[in-house]
């Protein structure tokens, strides 16, 4: 890597040409000034991250001391943690108070996107995706069943389309109900003295059961375009077009019903990428820019077709009272840096790399100078703020330095206090047990928090290696810690003040091919309270957000105040780890089983984050089921079996035997793939094999059990070995 000394630091050419010529000429800056500002800041906070990480290190030993000592293990741990300062008391100093914050994040209620920034096209996907169409929703997944001839292969059904059909207008009659009559009888829509009007047969007409729920129209009055029409917040827009395929059947001339969808949508530099040195970071800085200013763009060959994608722009519209409104088409972005464990050589000061997440903060700041100034064909927030999500913090203590670093890159970049709006991931055990103290410490820039279940299973089997082992995964994900975890989550952030000022969200759903067991399933999450839930998809947010209209999450919100001895109760049962319950044995079989799903589950993973640098798709898991894969489930999987071998269920050569037997069921998966590389071809040569079997033995000496530097190091192999 060739390298650009500037002041103090040193470049990499891909980061310094990025900086040179596509960011600083459009505002007008002297890239060497800002690399000069630049360095005061890595001179400043670089050696209170490595503090952090020191003290990280520091409490892991201490309470891997404490779980081997004999006469500590009925001890109170609550004391033991508090005693070490793992745990602190919480000094609320008062309610949040964050000002400037979007309406979709900060009072409605919608799914959320998480992307990887560094694929345009996806980002593209992601951002357009504030609408969808239910009806494509529907007729393309398994939400509409496919029996009595209503089959999706092939060339348009006409018996499945009037099933979707039925389906949405019966949604209709259920959130936007008629005076009288049904949606399904509609024969038109009219606008009529700033209501709307609906033709049923035999000249009967009705309005809406409740006639607010009316929000505007485009086109004429009497025969409008498109109605939209409110609930809870969210819209839904009709598309009647008589002259379109569909429309020309429908005796209303709908032709599609359109569902505000992802609300918002988080641009991920961290868990979902495989951005390893300056030429992948450059690329995925290069996309924020591009959403930034609003013309990032993407061509591509679809079906035989040549294609180019862009940024939805908003549309005019006209309101009950006859004003002209805008309807927002974009999803407001967000974007996640790396979290504070990892450094990168992008950037070296006397050789040595610096904390990575310090480069993300400052560029990404600077990228959203283009929205903030208005100079950008699209307004990201109108609000004036730049929405940072900071994951795997440690506690309050490293949450008030990321709110100190927000500070100076504000200072350095010239942008007004509390611009930078802070995400908190509630994803690491310190954070969840100091939720109040870390949300206090960001009083005035706080706007999300979000519970990561996988990362944080990942850290509470690392944290508590020792306790020993672990129950099987399928048993974490309703064992009483987790339950807890995601109730405290919800019940600290009201606690707290976030309604009326940040999103409390929950994760994601991992089955994008399994939408009608979402639709079951994820309304638990608004009905948790929580006003964000991360999707897999543009088509799953679609359906996701029909949850949004069955439940009023402010109200659920309202709900669900809790006493501080009920959040008390929740906080203490996140403190008992879930290991087997004395006189619990696994047999061999079990044992075999849960290594075996964990062993697949990782190759298949990392066969394609190290083998092909991607860092987020759909994965099949061992019995061929399609599964959104990030680092968070590498996470927890590795530090599975490392907690099972460490306790002596597996033996490392139970472990290898599972990893090379494993690597041949992923090869065959993958086979279809023209560019897939097979481990099992040769075991010692195969770089992603090495990988994946270093993180398991290796495992419990990974700092928090953290996956990105052996990721990254292979990695980086691969691509030296082309």
């Amino acid at each position: 890597m060739v390298y650009k000394t500037i002041g103090t630091l040193e470049v990499a050419s891909p980061l310094a040409d990025f900086i040179a010529k596509r960011l600083a000429p459009g505002l007008g800056v002297d890239p060497e000034e800002f690399w000069t500002a630049f360095g005061g800041i890595v001179e400043r906070f670089r050696p209170q991250i490595q503090a952090c990480r020191n003290e990280r290190d520091d409490l892991q030993a201490r309470i891997y001391a404490w779980h081997q000592d004999p006469e500590t293990q009925t001890g109170d741990a609550d004391a033991f943690l508090r005693s070490i300062g793992y745990l602190v008391d919480d000094t609320v100093p008062g309610p949040v108070a964050t000002a400037g914050v979007d309406p979709e994040i900060a009072l409605m209620a919608g799914p959320q996107l998480v992307v990887p920034v560094d694929n345009a096209r996806y980002a593209l996907n992601a951002a357009n995706a504030r609408w969808g169409s239910l009806y494509d929703a529907f007729y393309g997944t398994d939400a509409i069943d496919e029996t009595g001839g209503a089959g999706r292969a092939g060339p348009y059904n006409p018996v499945r389309g009037q099933r979707v059909i039925d389906r949405v207008r019966s949604l209709m009659d259920t959130h936007f109900p008629l005076a009288s009559g049904s949606h399904a009888n509609a024969l038109a829509y009219a606008v009529s003295d700033g209501g709307l009007r609906i033709d049923l047969p035999d000249g009967v007409s009705a309005g809406l059961a409740d006639p607010e729920q009316f929000a505007g129209h485009t086109g004429n009055a009497s025969a409008p375009d498109t109605v939209l029409l409110q609930k809870n917040g969210l819209h839904i827009e009709l598309v009647i077009d008589r002259s379109h395929d569909i429309g020309r059947d429908d005796p209303a001339g709908i032709a599609d019903v359109m569902m505000e969808s992802a609300l918002t949508t988080i641009m991920d530099l961290e868990d979902s990428v495989a951005a390893v040195d300056a030429d992948d970071k450059a690329r995925a800085y290069a996309n924020w820019l591009g959403l930034m200013q609003g013309d990032l763009a993407v061509s591509f060959a679809k079906s035989g077709r040549s294609m180019t994608r862009s940024l939805n722009a908003d549309t005019a519209a006209i309101d009950p009272s006859g004003n002209p409104m805008t309807v927002r088409r974009r999803s407001v972005m967000l974007i996640r840096s790396v979290g504070l464990h990892m450094d990168t050589d992008m950037v070296r000061v006397d050789g040595q790399p610096i904390p990575e997440t310090i480069i993300d903060v400052a560029v990404a700041a600077w990228c959203a100078k283009f929205d903030l100034a208005g100079t950008g064909l699209h307004r990201n927030s109108q609000s004036g703020s730049v929405y940072i999500v900071m994951p795997k913090l440690h506690g309050p203590r490293e949450t008030a330095l990321v709110r100190e670093l927000f500070t100076a890159i504000e200072d350095v970049l010239g942008l007004a206090p509390n611009s930078l709006k802070m995400g908190i991931m509630d994803e690491e055990r310190r954070t969840s047990l100091n939720l109040g103290a870390c949300i206090a410490e960001a009083s005035e820039r706080v706007a999300f928090i979000n519970t990561g279940f996988l990362d944080r299973t990942g850290d509470d089997i690392h944290t508590n290696m020792d306790a020993g082992p672990m129950i099987p995964k399928a048993e974490i994900k309703t064992s009483r810690w987790l339950t807890a975890y995601e109730e405290a989550n919800v019940a600290v952030g009201l606690a707290m003040g976030l309604l009326g000022h940040a999103q409390i969200g929950k994760g994601m759903w991992a089955r994008p091919d399994d939408m009608a067991a979402m639709l079951d399933e994820k309304i638990g999450h608004p009905r948790a309270g929580a006003s964000t839930a991360w999707v897999p998809s543009p088509t799953a947010a679609t359906l996701h957000a029909l949850h949004y209209l069955e439940t009023d999450v402010a109200a659920r919100q309202r709900e669900l105040a809790a006493s501080s001895a009920e959040r008390d109760s929740a906080i203490q049962a996140m403190l008992t780890p879930a290991v087997l319950p004395p006189g619990r044995e696994l047999s061999p079989a079990e044992i075999q089983r849960e290594l075996d799903n964990n062993a697949q589950g990782i190759l298949g993973y990392v066969t394609r984050w190290v083998g092909q640098g991607v860092g987020c798709s759909k994965v099949p898991d061992i019995d061929n089921v399609g599964l959104m894969e990030d680092r968070a489930t590498l996470r927890i999987s590795s530090q599975h079996i490392a907690n099972w071998l460490h306790h002596g269920l597996l033996s490392e050569e139970q472990v290898v035997e599972a990893m090379q037997r494993m690597a041949s069921v992923v090869d065959s998966q993958n086979a279809d793939d023209p560019d897939y590389e097979p481990m099992s071809e040769d075991f010692s040569a195969s770089i992603p094999f090495s990988a994946a079997l270093a993180l398991v033995l290796e495992g419990r000496d990974q700092p928090n059990g953290y996956t990105e530097p052996i990721l990254t190091a292979h990695r980086r192999r691969q691509k030296a070995a082309g």
